[in-house]
């Protein structure tokens, strides 16, 4: 089986996306060597489940458009709480908290760079309202 491996936020201005993260999720960030604009970002200790990534400024359109790429969700304890962080950080919500039936709740943010991820608190008993889809 193919597994997520690494993830790579890219920046307009990282320095500015390094503070916002490491506010919002206590990532820590490390530059690389070697003269490249490049920092590696530990989210948590290698002894739990998950992956570490990568931040670099944001290249120029290519074919006419920026980088595109995958949206990746953070697991919280607290999805409002962090909402409202994420947002005093200068975040913008992309797509409000969602039921996922059985699993939890989900939201969308847009982050200082204009990147979009994703939030869950895992919650069993999440349920949508009557007519409400995920």
């Amino acid at each position: 089986m193919n597994r997520v491996i690494h993830f790579e936020i890219h920046a307009g201005v990282p320095l500015r996306a390094i503070r916002f993260y490491s506010a919002l999720f206590g990532w820590t960030f490390t530059r690389w060597g070697g003269g490249v604009e490049y920092w590696a970002i530990a989210t948590g200790p290698a002894t739990k489940p998950g992956i570490d990534g990568g931040l670099l400024p944001r290249r120029g359109p290519d074919e006419g458009r920026a980088v595109n790429a995958y949206i990746c969700t953070i697991e919280v304890a607290d999805l409002d709480q962090v909402l409202n962080t994420a947002q005093g950080l200068g975040a913008s919500v992309y797509r409000p908290r969602m039921a996922i039936p059985g699993t939890g709740w989900l939201a969308y943010l847009t982050d200082t760079e204009g990147n979009t991820f994703g939030i869950m608190q895992s919650d069993p008993t999440a349920r949508c309202a009557p007519g409400q889809m995920p």
